[in-house]
């Protein structure tokens, strides 16, 4: 499967459609909370507990988006965009859109 935020695949006409798909993935994330709280401490340094749960939120709904385009038939999404939010004070909602199509 191929996923890719450009609108076309270089080499691969689309032949169809499929529609849009969607893939979420919603952790709880009391370090987010502590990330906004201790902005501070973390100056100019990176913090892999962060960027780890961000990748794993990132990785279930790029999964999940491949696994929806399967079940309709796609071979690709295209134009995929992906979303990041804080929800509350406790949970991190990643959002992966796109569009399914078939390519040759």
């Amino acid at each position: 499967m191929i996923l890719t935020t450009t609108n076309t695949v270089e080499g691969h006409p689309i032949t169809a459609y499929k529609g849009i798909v969607v893939g979420e993935a919603i952790m709880g994330a009391n370090i987010v909370r502590d990330f906004f709280a201790s902005v501070t401490d973390v100056i100019g340094g990176r913090s892999g507990a962060y960027e780890t749960k961000l990748k794993d939120a990132r990785d279930e709904a790029m999964a999940e988006i491949e696994e929806r385009a399967t079940a309709i038939g796609a071979n690709a999404v295209v134009g995929i965009d992906l979303d990041y939010e804080v929800i509350g004070d406790s949970m991190l909602m990643v959002s992966v859109s796109g569009t399914a199509v078939t390519i040759i």
